[in-house]
This record gives structure tokens, sequence and C-alpha cells, in this order.
């Protein structure tokens, strides 16, 4: 099993910034990527940003220049440092781990629990 624990949320005015971090543990034997994706009510689950591990990184479109996401693999721990926040980037941001177990066996996802993020305006 893997193990997700996430932290950094809180609450922050418009156009300031917030630092997410997310800790994987568990028997893990290699991960694939990490990730943030996010949901805000009445909406769907969405990606923000993810990280592979050679290093490349993918964005939605509304956080490129914004947000960065970073990783440090000897820790298993990801983070997502967010700039100029907005409003409308209150959400619940959930970390995502893509995990094998065991050597030669298929990637699984892994979810945290999420982490309430609020932008006041």
């Amino acid at each position: 099993q893997v193990h997700l624990v996430e932290s950094g949320g809180g609450l922050v005015q418009a156009g300031g910034s917030l630092r997410l971090s997310c800790a994987a543990s568990g028997s893990i034997f290699s991960i694939d990527a990490m990730g943030w994706y996010r949901q805000a009510p009445g909406k769907q689950r969405e990606l923000v940003a993810a990280i592979f591990s050679g290093g490349s990184t993918n964005y939605a479109d509304s956080e490129k220049g914004r947000f960065t996401i970073s990783r440090d693999n000897a820790k298993n721990t990801v983070y997502l440092q967010m700039n100029s926040l907005k409003p409308e980037d209150t959400a619940v941001y959930y970390c995502n781990a893509v995990a094998r177990l065991r050597f030669g066996a298929l990637p699984l996802n892994w979810w945290g629990q999420g982490t309430q993020v609020t932008v006041s305006s």
C-alpha cells in the first residue's frame, strides 16, 4: 500500500502564496509520477500539475506561470508552490502518485485525503 500525506493548505488572500507538500510512504518499489489535482464544490476533479520520474512536468493551462511543481525523489515527496493565487483557485487539493509496489507490477493510482486551499478576495 501507498500512503500519501498532504500538508500546507490554508486560507490566503488573493495574490498570496502557499506551498503544498505531499510525502509518500509504504511498500513502494518505484514512483512513475506524482501530481496535484483539485476539486472545487460542484466541479469535477482536475489536474493542476504533475511531475514524472525523469523530471518532466505537466501543468494545466490556467496554472502555467503561477504554480511550480517539484519533487524530492529521495524523500518521495512532491511540492506545489502556488503564487499569485486567485479566488478561483479555491478547492480541495489532492496529491496523486502513480506507483509500483514491486518490480514488474503495473503502476497504480494512489490518492491523499486532500487539503483545503481557500483564497479570499
